[in-house]
C-alpha cells in the first residue's frame, strides 16, 4: 500500500472513531507522540499501527472495538506496553494509559481498578488499610495485563495467583458490547479471562481480593557462585517442607555493581523475621559467606523482588542433578529457579485457565539456551506468542476454544498470545 493509501485509510479511520463518540486523543504517524505511544517495553516488538486510540473511559473503547470492526482492520490494546509481543500494524493501538482509576473498599477488602492502573498505585492505595494485592515483581507492571494472564507475584504461595482473586470484570466484547463477567453473569466469559488472556475482549474495569499483608521478611542475599551446585541441591529438599508464607528463588546471577558470579536467593516471607530465619537457616548454613545484601522487615508495597527476562521458561517436576548441573555451566546466563506449589497449586472451585499448576519449580534464563525442556510454559513470561496453546492443559485448552467461539468467532481479538477459535 502506498503512503497516500495508507494515510487515506488512516483519515477514514479517524472520521470512523470521531462518528462512532471516541472521546480520547487519536495520534497518526509522524505525529507528536506517535512514536512513544507505540512502543513496547520489549524492545523487539515494533508496532506501526495507522491509528493509536487514546481511550479515557469504556464508551471510547466501545467506540474503537466498533470502528475497527466497521473498516475490518486489526486492534490492539496496551497500557504500560509490558505484555505487548505482537506488532499492532495496519489498524488501530488503543490505548488505556490514562484511565488509572483504583478504587479500595477495605470492609470489603476489594480493589477496583481502570485497566491503564499499574500496580504502585494499588499497593499505595492498599497499603493505608493494611492491605495487599496480588502484584508482581514490579511496581511500574500494568494490573490488567498481569492479571488476565495468570498473574504470579510473591505472595501467590499463600494466596493464589492474581487471576484466583478476581471477583467481578467489565469487558468490551468482538462486538462492540460492554458486559459483567463473574460467577453469576456470563460465567463461561469470567471462567476464561482469568488466565486465558485478552482473547476474548477489552477489560475496562477489574475488581479482586485484597489480602491482611502489612509488612514482610524479605530481601535478596548473595553467596559464592562456587557453591551453586550445593545451594541447589540443598534447596531442592527443603523446598518440599516449608509453609506457604515463604517465598524464595535461586538465582545465577551477578553480585550488584560488579563482574563477579554469585548466587542470589530471592526472600518473601509474610510472618515475623524471627520464624523467617528460622526456615532459612538449613538453606543459608550450605551457602558460605555471604557477599552481599541483606533480609529486612519492611511494608509488602516496598518489597522489591525484581525478575528475570523469560527468554527460556520451563517448568520443573524437581529438581534433578542433570538439571543442577547443566544450569550451573551456563557462565554468562542469569539463571532463576523459582519454588511455586502452595495456594497455586490448590485453587478453589471454578479457578480460572491457568495451566501447570502441579509443577512446583519453574526454570527462567535470559538467554535461549539449547537444553532439553518439557514444552510447558506460562501466559505472563511467553516470549513466542505463537506457543500460547502450550501454557494450558488439553481440557483446558478445549474449554477456551469454546469460549472463544462464543465471544469471538472470528478471531477479532488476535494480536495476543492467540488461542483460535
Amino acid at each position: 500500500m502506498s503512503t497516500q493509501a495508507i494515510a487515506a485509510v488512516a483519515s477514514d479511520l479517524v472520521a470512523g472513531l470521531l462518528g462512532a463518540g471516541f472521546n480520547g486523543a487519536v495520534r497518526l504517524p509522524g505525529e507528536p507522540e506517535y512514536d512513544e505511544q507505540r512502543r513496547s517495553v520489549i524492545p523487539s516488538v515494533d508496532s506501526r499501527p495507522l491509528v493509536i486510540a487514546e481511550a479515557y473511559g469504556r464508551t471510547d473503547v466501545q467506540a474503537a472495538v466498533r470502528t475497527a470492526r466497521e473498516y475490518g482492520v486489526p486492534i490492539a490494546v496496551q497500557a504500560t506496553g509490558h505484555g505487548t509481543r505482537v506488532p499492532a500494524d495496519g489498524g488501530i493501538l488503543v490505548k488505556t494509559t490514562q484511565m488509572t482509576g483504583v478504587l479500595i473498599d477495605p470492609e470489603r477488602r476489594i480493589a477496583k481498578v481502570a485497566p491503564g492502573a499499574r500496580w504502585g498505585a494499588v499497593l499505595d492505595a492498599a497499603r493505608q488499610f493494611g492491605l495487599a494485592p496480588l502484584s508482581g515483581s514490579h511496581r511500574d507492571v500494568g494490573v490488567t495485563g498481569y492479571t488476565l494472564g495468570g498473574g504470579v507475584g510473591w505472595l501467590a504461595r499463600k494466596y493464589g495467583f492474581a487471576a484466583d482473586s478476581v471477583i467481578r470484570a467489565e469487558v468490551v466484547t468482538a462486538d462492540g458490547r460492554a458486559v459483567t463477567a463473574s460467577a453469576e453473569q456470563h460465567p463461561d466469559l469470567f471462567w476464561a479471562i482469568r488466565g486465558g488472556t485478552g482473547n476474548f475482549g477489552i477489560v475496562t474495569s477489574l475488581e479482586f481480593r485484597l489480602y491482611p499483608v502489612r509488612e514482610v521478611h524479605a530481601g535478596i542475599v548473595y553467596y559464592g557462585i562456587d557453591r551453586a551446585a550445593e545451594i541447589l541441591r540443598r534447596y531442592r529438599d527443603w523446598t518440599a517442607a516449608i509453609p506457604n508464607e515463604l517465598s524464595t528463588a535461586v538465582v545465577l546471577t551477578r553480585v550488584p555493581g560488579t563482574e563477579q558470579r554469585a548466587v542470589a536467593i530471592k526472600v518473601l516471607y509474610a510472618g515475623p523475621a524471627d520464624l523467617a530465619e528460622h526456615l532459612l537457616k538449613p538453606l543459608f548454613e550450605v551457602a558460605g559467606p555471604r557477599l552481599a545484601g541483606e533480609l529486612t522487615t519492611i511494608e509488602y508495597a516496598d518489597a522489591a523482588m525484581g525478575g528475570t527476562p523469560a527468554r527460556h521458561l520451563d517448568f520443573l517436576d524437581t529438581l534433578t542433578d542433570e538439571v543442577i548441573d547443566g544450569v550451573t555451566e551456563l557462565e554468562d546466563a542469569t539463571v532463576e529457579i523459582r519454588h511455586w506449589g502452595g495456594a497455586m497449586a490448590h485453587p478453589g472451585p471454578g479457578a480460572g485457565p491457568i495451566g501447570h499448576r502441579e509443577a512446583p519449580y519453574s526454570l527462567i534464563i535470559d538467554r535461549e539456551v539449547a537444553i532439553p525442556t518439557s514444552g510447558r510454559t506460562f501466559v505472563n513470561f511467553l516470549g513466542d506468542p505463537g506457543r500460547a496453546e502450550t501454557a494450558y492443559g488439553a481440557a483446558e485448552l478445549q474449554r477456551l476454544r469454546e469460549v472463544k467461539r462464543a465471544y469471538d468467532p472470528t478471531n477479532f481479538f488476535h494480536l495476543n498470545a492467540n488461542i483460535k477459535p
